[in-house]
């Protein structure tokens, strides 16, 4: 598992850098990766991460294909911001969405950590959908992932995978500054997730 785990990391982290630069190869990276956390996330029993896992495979596939033909000319996409109504709405989710995930887990598997495993996959899964459409605000659904990730791997002992999350952390971080920079270089579009 350590030698799955340590390819994983490295499509991971290649896979965040090439968001961070914008770059359509994010995304065939993206898949490498998240297909073999598949047999890793099953094996040590974090089921809403496996399920999740299941999810980014198709969330790679269509954010490759939207980022290529997404724009208003069904040309390559630009960065915007969610409308107001939207990032309440998201926010809303995301707690609901913890509160009936985590009990569904506590209640019907014998899920390690199922409340903040289920945050994570909530909130992923918000993220990689605001991420697919380029918005801003993804990058901030991504830095909390990020922090409570690292404290859920760290302690079912996944250090790679904790030390992968400390540099996913760094690079959203570094990604929310590129992408707002980016965008003081177009128009300002405030649109619907």
């Amino acid at each position: 598992m350590v030698v799955l785990e340590a390819i994983a990391v490295v499509f991971g982290l290649l896979c965040v850098w090439l968001v961070v630069k914008q770059s359509i190869w994010c995304w065939p990276a993206g898949l490498i990766q998240v297909t073999l956390y598949l047999f890793i996330f099953y094996e040590v029993k974090l089921y809403s991460d496996f399920i999740l896992h299941i999810f980014y495979v198709g969330m790679n596939i269509y954010g490759w294909y939207y980022w290529l033909h997404g724009g208003k000319q069904r040309d390559q996409l630009p960065v915007t911001l969610l409308q107001s109504q939207w990032k309440i709405i998201w926010l809303s989710v995301t707690v609901l969405g913890t509160l009936i995930w985590g009990y569904s887990m506590t209640s019907l598997t014998d899920a390690s950590i199922p409340y903040g495993d289920a945050f994570t996959t909530v909130a992923s899964l918000i993220a990689q959908w605001l991420m697919a459409r380029k918005k801003l605000e993804s990058w901030l659904f991504w830095i909390t992932v990020d922090v409570v990730a690292i404290g859920i791997y760290w302690h079912k002992e996944l250090l790679l995978t904790a030390g992968l999350y400390a540099a996913f952390l760094v690079l959203a971080v570094i990604g929310l500054l590129t992408w707002r920079k980016s965008m003081s270089h177009q128009p300002a579009i405030s649109s619907p997730p």
